[in-house]
């Protein structure tokens, strides 16, 4: 039986519409990483600054003295990926977007892969606290994201945009005008969606419970002895208990799976004479205070006497009120001199207090544990 000839008309319509389609998909996929990404962190550009500053500091060297420039990163990070999102899912500026897009991809893949093997950090921060994934998750993410952009330059011609370049352009310019308004608001208030354990309605005791039955760190403990001047390392199982013969010389242990982690579980309160006030503070029934100070060199001064204020206003009604920081000793006395501040403080971790808000100084109320709100010193 003859075979039917093939329609080439038909078979080149089909091509071109699975290479269309294909092409928008990659297109759509990349514009929503980059929006996503940069979103959170533009609503976020303290938390993002704070990552920054960890990588400098794991860095080392002349990396770390370079952490002046973290907040101005973070909210030029934030813009470009914004702005390439933005351009991409509207389709302006396509060329120039998949260029400035494959140069971010460039920097940033091969920044991924040296994080995966070496661990300097063990969150790379790519989705601000949104989502939290691996670092080899970030390092596979980024090649693929790489090949889709590389798939986008190639093709750009067949993505185009009726409007003239030079309206393209303003759309451009407010775009990034967006993104870093965007940070700017973010940074003098609040983040406006808070993705971190102490968010509004909260309750911190529940926070921190451990369910029962839940999974524990498991640990792979080696010992090593020494035996006529040769070392060997043994297990639990098979180590020289009670041989004479043989000197210990060290212990190591290997994290072989992380058990189960609370939401909340660094979170601690130490008064003035060092007694742990936590639970005192978490179970108060009335209104309590939280006012937060991580590092009172870098304290608002205005922002601390708007807080003496609240804190007097805090008397009157019988509320309770205490400032967190995680600054020394002497930290607290000379800033009592500067600010003439009379709230007691208290210390806490300063890497817990840049997590419950991003403010410095921030104010937090709790009743019975329960978080009721949160403001940054300007809305006070």
């Amino acid at each position: 039986m003859a075979k039917k000839p093939q329609n080439k008309t038909t078979n080149s319509i089909s091509k071109f519409n699975i290479g269309s389609i294909a092409l928008q998909v990659s297109r759509y996929l990349v514009a929503a990483v980059f929006l996503f990404s940069g979103f959170v962190k533009a609503i976020d550009p303290l938390g993002f600054t704070y990552k920054i500053e960890d990588y400098l500091r794991a860095f080392g060297g002349i990396y770390e003295s370079l952490a002046f420039i973290a907040f101005s990163a973070a909210i030029l990070l934030s813009t470009i990926e914004l702005l390439i999102g933005l351009n991409l899912l509207f389709k302006v500026h396509i060329k120039f977007t998949s260029i400035l897009a494959l140069l971010f991809m460039l920097i940033m893949t091969p920044l991924t892969l040296y994080i995966a093997l070496k661990n300097p950090v063990t969150d790379c921060g790519c989705f601000g606290d949104a989502l939290v994934i691996s670092n080899w998750a970030t390092f596979y993410k980024n090649l693929i994201i790489s090949i889709l952009v590389v798939i986008l330059l190639v093709f750009n011609k067949k993505m185009i945009n009726p409007l003239k370049p030079k309206i393209q352009s303003f759309i451009s310019l407010g775009f990034i005008g967006f993104g870093v308004g965007l940070s700017i608001y973010c940074y003098l208030h609040l983040p406006l969606i808070d993705f971190r354990p102490y968010k509004i309605g909260v309750n911190i005791p529940n926070a921190m419970l451990i369910p029962d039955n839940a999974p524990t760190d498991e640990y792979l403990t080696s010992f090593i002895y020494e035996k006529n001047g040769v070392q060997k390392e043994f297990t639990l199982e098979n180590y020289p208990k009670g041989d004479s013969t043989w000197t210990f010389v060290d212990q190591k242990s290997v994290l072989l799976s992380k058990g189960y982690e609370p939401p909340i579980h660094d979170f601690s309160i130490v008064d003035a004479k060092y007694d742990d006030i936590t639970e005192q503070v978490i179970h108060d029934q009335g209104d309590t205070y939280l006012l937060i100070m991580y590092d009172l060199n870098a304290t608002s001064l205005e922002g601390a006497k708007k807080a003496e204020l609240k804190y007097q206003q805090a008397l009157k009604s019988g509320a309770s009120f205490y400032a967190l920081t995680g600054s020394t000793d002497d930290d607290v006395q000379d800033f009592i001199q500067k600010s003439g501040v009379t709230f007691p403080f208290c210390k806490t971790d300063p890497i817990t207090l840049k997590t419950i808000i991003r403010a410095n100084p921030g104010l937090v109320l709790i009743k019975n544990g329960t978080i009721v709100g949160k403001w940054n010193w300007r809305d006070f």
